[in-house]
C-alpha cells in the first residue's frame, strides 16, 4: 500500500505508486527522479515529502511544478502568476 495526497490535500491509501513527488512545505511537485529532490533526501526531506497519482491531482491540491525537473510546466505556471502591481 502507498500513501498519496488527493486533490483535497488529504492523504489516502492507494494500491498504486504515485507518479510524482512533492515538498509539502514549499508546495512543489516534480518527477520522482528529480535531481533536486534526490539531493535533499537524507537531509530531512523524507519527513515532508508527499506523493501524487498525477499532475492534475498535484495542481488541484495547490502545488506548483518544480522549476528543475518540470521546466516547461513551471514556465507555463509562472506565466499565469500575477505580476507586480
Amino acid at each position: 500500500m502507498y500513501t498519496l495526497l488527493g486533490a483535497d490535500g488529504r492523504p489516502y491509501a492507494s494500491e498504486h505508486r504515485g507518479t510524482l513527488g512533492g515538498n509539502s512545505r514549499l508546495r512543489i511537485y516534480g518527477r520522482l527522479d528529480c535531481w533536486s529532490a534526490r539531493r535533499a533526501l537524507g537531509r530531512g526531506y523524507e519527513r515532508i515529502r508527499v506523493f501524487f497519482a498525477d499532475e492534475e491531482t498535484a495542481t488541484a491540491a495547490g502545488y506548483r511544478p518544480c522549476g528543475h525537473c518540470m521546466r516547461a510546466q513551471y514556465r507555463e505556471w509562472k506565466s499565469r502568476q500575477p505580476g507586480p502591481a
